[in-house]
């Protein structure tokens, strides 16, 4: 886990200890537990928002842990491609030039392939990064090597920057895609 808490495991669990609490003081009449309850279950929802924060930039993604990590190249040159493609379709389309509107199709399309191409290595290496990382922390910390744990802390978290960058992409595709299927 992350050290300032931002697990989304850890809002789980808080949020589950509260609803107990919550509940334990609905049934005895307590407003204290009830208070206590609700207080945890409100620390759990800013757990949860702050272990998702993430700044997706040109070509970068950096948390709320400080890990900052680069994209995989293919995100940046898909993006390129899509961007190059949409121009000259635009402009074969706009002079009657068949063969340049076509080129930029298959530019464009060729641009999402290797973009999602590079979302689904960022993923799947983020995730594989804070499994390493979080298991490796672990390891570490019952032998005692502070050195290594820290390492396992920086992979952890470089780990989930890249992944919640990738699910941010992923996430504004498909709503784009949506919105765009809604309006046909």
């Amino acid at each position: 886990m992350s050290n300032d808490n931002t697990s989304t495991l850890k809002s789980v669990v808080d949020a589950t200890t509260g609803a107990v609490q919550n509940a334990i003081g609905s049934i005895t009449g307590s407003t204290g537990d009830q208070a206590q309850g609700q207080a945890k279950q409100n620390k759990a929802d800013a757990e949860y928002d702050a272990s998702h924060a993430t700044l997706k930039g040109p070509g970068f993604a950096a948390s709320s842990s400080g890990a900052v990590t680069k994209d995989d190249p293919n995100r940046t040159t898909g993006s390129y491609n899509q961007t190059v493609g949409s121009a000259k379709e635009f402009v074969g389309g706009l002079t009657g030039a068949e063969s340049l509107k076509a080129a930029g199709r298959r530019q464009n399309q060729e641009g999402q392939e290797q973009e999602a191409k590079g979302q689904v290595n960022d993923y799947v290496g983020g995730v594989s990064d804070r499994v390493t990382g979080t298991v490796g922390g672990a390891v570490a910390g019952i032998t005692g090597n502070k050195a290594a744990e820290a390492d396992y802390q920086h992979q952890h978290d470089a780990g989930k920057t890249t992944q919640r960058g990738a699910e941010e992409d992923i996430v504004k595709k498909a709503d784009a895609e949506s919105a765009a299927s809604r309006k046909s």
